[in-house]
Formats: C-alpha cells, sequence, structure tokens
C-alpha cells in the first residue's frame, strides 16, 4: 500500500548535497541522529509546556519537516560515507522511538490523551512490526497505509491547524483514535508483507 515513504528517493536527492558537506566536515550519521531525536524531544517539551498558546503549535510542521530531512541525511551519510555501523542501526531504531513519543505526546496537552497515547503506541507497534521483516528475512518493512512520513505530515498539519486557530473542535475526539486505527492496520499489513517475504 502507497505511502508517503515513496516520495524518499526524490526527498534525498535534494538533500545529497548538503549530506556531501557534512560529510566533508565530518560529521557522522550517529550525530545527527542524536541531533534529531534532541530537536523532537525539545519540542515535544515545549509544546506540552505552551500548549494553551496556540502559536506554539507552529513548531511542529517546522520541527517535523527538519526531522525528516534529518533522518535522510543520516541515511545518506551512513550508506554513502561508508559510516555505517551496528551501534547506528540501534540508534537510528530507538531514537526514532523516542522522537515519535515525544511530538506524539505533546498533542495530550490538548486532545483526549487515551486517543494521543493510543496512536503513540500504535505507532510504536507499526514501526517494531516493520523492523521485524530484517529479522523474518524480509529487509526492513515500509508498508502504509500510515508510516512514519505520513504519520509526521499528519501531525504537521494538525499543528498547522491549531496555531492558526483552524482546527474543527468536532473533529477533536476522533482524530488520533483514527490515526491509531490507521498504525495498526500499518502494522498488519508490516507483518503480512514480511510473511510473504517482501520489504514492502
Amino acid at each position: 500500500m502507497p505511502t508517503l515513504y515513496a516520495l524518499k528517493p526524490a526527498f534525498q536527492a535534494k538533500l545529497r548535497p548538503l549530506a556531501d558537506r557534512l560529510a566533508r566536515a565530518g560529521i557522522t550519521a550517529n550525530q545527527v541522529t542524536f541531533l534529531a531525536a534532541a530537536l523532537s524531544v525539545a519540542t515535544g517539551l515545549v509544546v506540552a509546556r505552551f500548549a494553551g498558546h496556540s502559536p506554539v503549535f507552529l513548531l511542529m510542521p517546522v520541527v517535523l519537516f527538519v526531522r525528516m530531512a534529518l533522518n535522510a541525511i543520516d541515511g545518506m551519510l551512513a550508506r554513502e560515507h561508508a559510516q555505517a555501523s551496528k551501534l547506528g542501526m540501534y540508534l537510528n531504531e530507538l531514537c526514532d522511538i523516542v522522537s515519535d513519543l515525544a511530538l506524539i505526546l505533546a498533542f495530550a496537552a490538548v486532545f483526549p490523551a487515551w486517543g494521543v497515547v493510543a496512536f503513540a503506541i500504535a505507532g510504536i507497534v507499526a514501526e517494531y512490526a516493520g523492523v521485524l521483516g530484517v529479522a523474518a528475512g524480509a529487509g526492513r518493512n515500509y508498508a502504509g497505509p500510515f508510516g512514519k512520513s505520513d504519520r509526521a505530515l499528519a501531525l504537521g498539519v494538525i499543528g498547522f491547524l491549531i496555531a492558526c486557530g483552524l482546527w474543527a473542535e468536532a473533529l477533536t475526539p476522533f482524530v488520533f483514535p483514527a490515526m491509531a486505527t490507521l498504525s495498526l492496520a500499518t502494522a498488519i499489513n508490516r507483518i503480512r508483507s514480511g510473511l510473504r517475504g517482501s520489504g514492502g
């Protein structure tokens, strides 16, 4: 099932000159991974703390885009500049989970907490199902319909609408449970793909 992940090669192509410059400057993939996680955690804390001031939610689309860029760059540094390592693999997956939790849970300040937590857990389950594709011999699985890039886009749009005073309050009880459901569907699709031996 298609996701925004399909756009990753084109996104990487735009970022490759920057990744090459960072590599020449001695910046490592693991440093970029840590930066993305630190930025995400700091943003989550700031948004949660100042959620009563709706403009703070403008941080979400900006930081989510930057995080996606950093995630693409750390991958290029690892693959294209001989920086791949077992440590980097662990850091990449674990820092992604930490970043997701920080950014998602910040929304519990303005949305029903149970729905936000359900979405956070379902997102982790989806990513874990993707990682298990490696153990199953099918490779890291990125099947949709609601992968990491899709979650980032959804959260960015929600943050933007809140910041601009355009959020429809009638959607508040439903949006995070709906995204949790999509994330669980993603986990199921990734498991199915892994069982078929496909990377998605």
